[in-house]
């Protein structure tokens, strides 16, 4: 079974577990109602989206 020969340095390491780290969610605001909504998607507030009403029984 191989074995590494030498210890992986703190910067190999860190570089390869770059992209690991936790991005931040984007938010769009609701051009209706104005609360944050992940964008493309239906606001849950109002249930609009892009101009008309996708949600039924949204409050309004």
């Amino acid at each position: 079974m191989a074995v590494p020969k030498r210890r992986t340095s703190k910067t190999r390491k860190g570089k390869r577990r770059s992209h690991k780290a936790l991005k931040v969610k984007s938010l769009a605001l609701c051009p209706k109602c104005g609360s944050p909504m992940l964008p493309h998607r239906a606001c849950p507030e109002c249930g609009y989206y892009k101009g008309r009403q996708v949600i039924e029984g949204a409050q309004d």
